[in-house]
């Protein structure tokens, strides 16, 4: 259920109509707009009488939400969400790139890399501390030391930095390093980490499972959602399905059918969604096209020694390529890829 407040309704009646919600059992959320707030009502809902709310100062009237997801739904929250991260605005009409290599391998190899996708445009470093692999006994990542070089490289750098959380006692902790928490496509429905990141004010990066619907990757959003934590970004990394030729399939009609279901941005992994350095760069102008929010992509120096994911991962030249080539999708669709910000001189 959503509380529509009229649009001179006061922070008085809008807290309110919060009391109440509460005092009826359920869970209020208020979105402030701009023009007018909204209260979304969830959990449970039974004891709610309409009519008593209809008779309080400030409400204009209430309406149902028909998704399951209703947080994360554009009923009740028809504008985009946009927040900040460094000095980006993700979900506004700008386009952001996060680059970097799969995994965190030594330092000289991020910082190398760093310097590498920050020279050609890149907004944001990613770049993993600790991996989940298939195989126990592939690269795990290098763990604290890898977050340590993580913050020493977004200084170095100026850029914000991703790195992925795995379980939920580490959030906490990545959390002290990392300025977005990665939710990997394995992890989508590790209920327990959801609610662990959804009770942090870190921006997260949500990608869809390998085998998830839209519907199931728009629910995990919820419970992240629901634990307070609105700063949520989705993310299309491809799906698997019977092709061979192709890691995964791009899933391309997912960018814009989030888009139209929910407020939140909508990121696309080109990289995870093809597994072939060849069909990064073309796939990273297709979900631009399509509306997305911006694209992650993996970079490494040397693709052919790279610990984890080196076939898929775009060397610094040819990366640079691919943000020339966004740039110009972006342009074409009205929207903008800002300038990285600059180095910051080091005392």
């Amino acid at each position: 259920m959503i509380i529509v407040m009229k649009p001179n309704s006061t922070a008085a009646e809008i807290g309110a109509v919060i009391a109440q919600v509460q005092k009826a059992g359920a869970t209020p959320h208020p979105i402030y707009g701009e023009e007018r707030t909204v209260v979304a009502v969830v959990g449970e809902t039974r004891r709610i009488s309409p009519e008593s709310f209809m008779k309080m100062p400030g409400v204009e009237r209430l309406t149902t939400i028909s998704a399951p997801f209703k947080l994360a739904s554009r009923e009740s929250h028809p504008d985009d969400t946009i927040f900040q991260v460094g000095g980006y605005r993700i979900g506004g009409p700008e386009i952001i790139i996060m680059a970097g290599p799969c995994s965190v391998e030594s330092r000289s190899q991020l910082l190398e890399t760093a310097h590498a996708v920050k020279e050609a445009g890149a907004h944001i470093l990613r770049g993993g501390a600790f991996k989940p692999r298939s195989s126990p006994y592939s690269f795990q990542g290098l763990g604290l030391k890898g977050l340590e070089i993580l913050a020493e490289a977004r200084d170095v750098y100026n850029m914000p930095i991703i790195t992925e959380v795995m379980t939920p006692d580490a959030v906490a902790m990545i959390a002290e390093y990392a300025d977005i928490l990665q939710i990997g496509a394995r992890n989508m429905q590790n209920f327990g980490l959801l609610h662990a990141v959804g009770r942090v004010q870190r921006p997260v990066l949500l990608k869809r499972g390998m085998m998830n619907s839209m519907e199931e990757l728009l629910m995990s959003a919820e419970y992240i959602l629901s634990g307070g934590n609105y700063q949520v970004m989705l993310c299309e990394r491809g799906i698997r399905t019977f092709e061979k030729y192709t890691r995964n399939t791009f899933d391309l009609n997912a960018v814009p059918i989030l888009k139209q279901l929910s407020h939140l941005p909508v990121m696309a992994d080109p990289s995870h969604a093809t597994g072939r350095w060849d069909a990064v760069t073309p796939m990273a102008r297709a979900a631009i096209a399509a509306g997305a929010d911006g694209v992650i992509v993996e970079v490494h120096p040397r693709p052919e020694e790279a610990l984890s994911d080196g076939p898929q991962s775009l060397k610094p030249e040819r990366f640079a390529e691919l943000v020339k080539q966004v740039k110009r999708i972006a342009e074409a669709m009205d929207r903008i890829v800002p300038e990285p910000e600059p180095v910051q001189a080091m005392a």
